[in-house]
């Protein structure tokens, strides 16, 4: 490589490095549930949940104390919706890795219900997050969202905002709310707010709100950076049909493999326990959640990467809806498991193919393919070390790419996940492929 084309590479680490040394290092995050010996994540919370439609943990009692529950929990009844409120602490590293969406999707699981509005903290504790199963039908995701960009919730506490938020998901027009809330955004209105309730950017900038200029240039400047070389090397391929970038940036907020290895960890053994605690005539479908457990336990004993890990997931999934008597639940979103459970399958195409595919997709993977764009996708690596989506590789040399992670088997059809596993494959491909 010539010393003029290191220059700009050279520019911008110099640039990375000299912010870095501007920003001060982070105080280290409290464990959040779901760590350390028990049950699995999300279990003490969905088991609170089915007693009560309200969680609180107790680093928010005093925002929301329980005098504000009982009053919130009525709200929530009088409704006749389908509203569950969870207030926990997220942090990166913590069960959940520190993503509302992670928390939501356990918890989905965990419930096993069909229909459900799940009000949640969001990355910033003192915001809100909506999420909604098994559609959008009372737009709960920008309801929620709405609260924090209303003035009369500016100063609101905690409290306040999740009433407000159980009014907007019960009247149905959330979407509006939010885009008349948020209108002036970007016409620079003084008056606007962020997603908390708090001044928006902009204005924090101009009332001396420069703390934040270091830690927003460290983040730009690795993300320039990583766009250059991603532009780079584009002048040098053929464009891929999937947005790479975006689903790397996915796997490591929501699915680093040590985060995502501790995860599975804790869904195999809270799968065991519920295994032990059921019996055939309480259970008609403990054999195969036996089957998918033993299953799962193979693939966390050999898991080599993401996607083995997100095939732990798969089973212990399988497993649970066996347990429930779900035979036909939906399975984890085909184009990256780590998305969670699929909310509806949808036909798609891929890029430079006359046939279809029917595959169960996540929400906002099912939005990206029915808006032509690429959804992200979960990698593996062929055998000369290039990555690929998952389902790229041939059948006979992953288990994943021949099942989809459960999207490509129907009920009574061709082996699934489990019986592929338990039948040597797994074993068989990663032998061969290593």
């Amino acid at each position: 490589m010539s010393s003029r084309r290191r220059r700009p590479l050279a520019a911008l680490v110099a640039a990375l490095a000299s912010v870095l040394l501007m920003v001060p290092p982070a105080v280290a995050a409290p464990a959040g549930p779901g760590t350390g010996p028990g049950p699995g994540p999300g279990e003490k919370i969905a088991d609170a949940l089915r007693d009560s439609p309200v969680y609180v943990d107790a680093a928010y009692t005093g925002a929301v104390p329980a005098a504000r529950q009982k009053d919130l929990v009525e709200h929530i009844r009088r409704t006749r919706l389908p509203i569950e409120v969870a207030l926990v602490p997220l942090a990166k590293g913590d069960a959940f890795d520190g993503d509302p969406q992670v928390l939501a999707d356990v918890l989905h699981d965990r419930l096993g219900s069909q229909e459900i509005v799940l009000i949640t903290l969001d990355r910033w504790a003192d915001a809100l997050s909506g999420h909604e199963w098994p559609d959008d039908r009372h737009q709960a995701r920008d309801a929620v969202a709405a609260v924090g960009f209303l003035a009369p919730m500016k100063d609101a506490g905690l409290a306040d905002r999740l009433d407000k938020a159980v009014d907007l998901i019960a009247q149905g027009d959330g979407t509006k709310v939010y885009h008349d809330a948020t209108a002036g955004l970007d016409k620079g209105t003084g008056g606007s707010t962020g997603a908390s309730g708090k001044p928006a950017a902009k204005d924090k900038a101009a009332s001396g709100g420069g703390a934040w200029l270091p830690i927003t240039a460290a983040i730009a400047v690795p993300a320039l950076c990583a766009l250059w070389l991603v532009r780079r090397r584009a002048r040098r391929r053929q464009a891929s049909p999937f947005t790479f970038p975006q689903a790397v940036f996915a796997a490591h907020r929501a699915a680093d493999e040590d985060a995502l290895r501790h995860r599975a960890e804790q869904e195999v053994l809270a799968l065991g326990e519920a295994v032990q605690a059921r019996d055939a005539d309480t259970a008609p479908g403990l054999p195969q959640a036996l089957d998918a457990y033993a299953a799962a336990g193979t693939v966390l004993d050999g898991a080599r990467g993401l996607p083995d890990l997100a095939g732990v997931l798969a089973l212990t999934a399988l497993g649970r809806d066996a347990l429930r008597g779900n035979p036909i639940a939906l399975p984890l979103c085909f184009f990256h498991p780590v998305h969670g459970r699929a909310e509806r399958r949808i036909t798609w195409r891929p890029l430079g193919r006359r046939d279809q595919l029917d595959v169960a997709a996540c929400r906002n993977c099912a939005q990206a393919v029915r808006a032509r764009r690429a959804p992200e996708v979960l990698t593996d690596c062929t055998p000369d070390g290039r990555r690929v989506p998952y389902f790229e590789l041939p059948a006979d040399a992953s288990v994943w790419a021949a099942t989809g992670y459960g999207s490509l088997v129907a009920p009574g059809g061709a082996l699934g996940m489990t019986e592929r596993i338990l039948n040597g494959d797994f074993t068989r491909s990663r032998n061969r492929r290593h």
